[in-house]
């Protein structure tokens, strides 16, 4: 269903109206309290830019780690409001808490095209909750409502869901706008053939998503840990590497319904070992069916990058999460930058890329080929959860066009 965007609103009518952005400034801070990466606050720019260009008050509402609902000092978002205030160029205000008389005090004192940035929400336990009356307090200090925090997007919070009740007109923004035109149309009305690469360590983490793409794509590629479980599935032995003993016969029924509904399931046909979990394991490679006792499998081997390539080499959409071994380890980072290679080289021939979240969006930023995909997904869960088919509750709550 289609959502009303931030486009929609002229500057006449958003001319001297507060608006209560939600955005995600979930970044990543090291142990000086300084900010790694900034990406989730540049990517809000746009709408926030568009916002106070066109005259309104900015108030961005947040969350910050996981305070569980009381004053954490270390999850201040102090150092969000330094930055975004050098990436505006402008000054940020920010209040000492997300509601009562600090931020009112704030709100009102406000000019046309200033930024206020509220404290986390997540320091009242309300928020979580998705409580009537916090809601309607966070909603009483705006007049509209943009929706630009697509990685919350899968949470229903006072802050994502409990406002719209109290705010018209509630629409998404620029970069929420963005997320659902890629990963909702790669799913509904994806350009073919499509393919999904699925990564990561466990099936259980991606059994929803697996199964919901059996019905979507025309090739399913799987690598990560979760391969092992598949071969065990298959009756070969995997040496010490992970497998989850509980969802063997999951494995085969995957298989068997990607035959029976004629989706071509790649599974690597060759991996990299490792005698420990170590960067500086001892490592060999061997064929599938060859694993000897003793060793893990902590990457795709050589042959299945080719496998995998010539696999996508005729594909027009390709969605991938989850990276294809342990990428954190130089030494078995190889498959994962290999297709992170090849995906970068699809989209300059015009096949859409779109890195679905999570680890695969650090593995393809760490390859330095962020820039050269079609779309980048700043939501994890949020993009699992849309690739599932479900509904999120953050977008549900928008005004529909």
């Amino acid at each position: 269903m289609a959502k009303r965007s931030l486009a929609s609103l002229s500057a006449d009518e958003l001319r001297g109206k507060r608006v209560l952005v939600r955005v995600d400034f979930n970044v990543p801070l090291n142990d000086a309290g300084a900010i790694t990466d900034d990406t989730r606050i540049r990517a809000a720019l746009p709408t926030i830019n568009d916002l106070t260009g066109k005259g309104a008050k900015v108030i961005l509402s947040a969350h910050f780690g996981r305070p569980k609902g009381q004053v954490n000092e270390g999850m201040r978002l102090t150092p969000v409001a330094a930055r975004l205030s050098e990436l505006l160029g402008k000054s940020v205000v920010k209040t000492d808490s997300c509601i009562g008389p600090d931020a009112e005090a704030k709100v009102a004192a406000m000019a046309e095209g200033d930024v206020v940035l509220l404290e986390n929400v997540r320091f009242f336990a309300e928020e979580e909750k998705n409580e009537g009356d916090f809601a309607k307090q966070l909603a009483a200090l705006a007049d509209v409502y943009v929706n630009d925090a697509f990685g919350a997007a899968h949470r229903a919070h006072a802050s994502t869901e409990g406002v719209t009740q109290y705010l018209s007109p509630s629409v998404a923004g620029y970069l929420m706008e963005k997320e659902l035109q890629y990963l909702q149309g790669a799913i509904d009305e994806p350009k073919r053939p499509l393919a999904a690469i699925v990564g990561g360590s466990k099936v259980s983490s991606k059994i929803g998503v697996l199964e919901a793409l059996l019905d979507k794509c025309d090739k399913i590629l799987v690598g990560g840990g979760m391969i092992f479980t598949f071969y065990k599935a298959r009756g070969l032995a995997v040496g010490k590497s992970l497998v989850e003993e509980d969802k063997l016969e999951l494995a085969k029924e995957l298989e068997a319904k990607a035959a029976a509904k004629g989706v071509q399931f790649l599974l690597p046909t060759d991996v990299v070992l490792a005698d420990n979990f170590a960067p500086d394991a001892n490592s060999q490679i061997a064929k599938v069916d060859a694993i000897p006792d003793g060793w893990m499998g902590l990457d795709i081997g050589p042959d299945s990058v080719k496998v995998f390539q010539d696999a996508l080499a005729d594909c027009k959409t390709v969605i991938w999460n989850g990276p294809m071994g342990v990428f954190e380890f130089d030494a078995f980072a190889a498959g994962t930058n290999a297709i992170a290679t090849t995906l970068a080289d699809l989209s300059g021939k015009g096949c859409c890329t779109i890195i679905g979240g999570g680890d695969s969006v650090a593995a393809v930023e760490k390859a330095g080929l962020a820039d050269k995909m079609s779309h980048i997904s700043t939501g994890g869960g949020a993009s699992l959860e849309l690739l599932e088919g479900k509904v999120l509750p953050g977008v549900a709550a928008l005004d529909e066009a």
